[in-house]
């Protein structure tokens, strides 16, 4: 299990970091809400989005200004078992 998600991680941080570095992002902050299993992820400050997007049924864009600033990834722990 342990090195599915390390390789997981290890596979999406070359567009991580791609996306940081286009919009000009320094910063990502990682929360895991274990009750409701959602990982938040959220790049610079914390900050309420305006606009939310719906890129598929488990991963939400968050938006401010049409800026993109978080994702939200539900069923984030089931979704590594799969």
């Amino acid at each position: 299990m342990e090195e599915k998600i390390i390789n997981q991680i290890q596979s999406s941080l070359p567009s991580l970091f791609f996306f940081m570095e286009k919009q000009k992002k320094r910063n990502i902050i990682i929360n895991y809400d274990k009750e409701v299993d959602v990982l938040y992820i959220s790049f610079e400050a914390l900050q309420k989005a305006n606009d939310t997007e719906f890129f598929s049924d488990d991963i939400l864009v968050r938006k401010k200004n049409k800026a993109i600033i978080g994702l939200t990834l539900l069923n984030f722990k089931k979704s590594l078992s799969s």
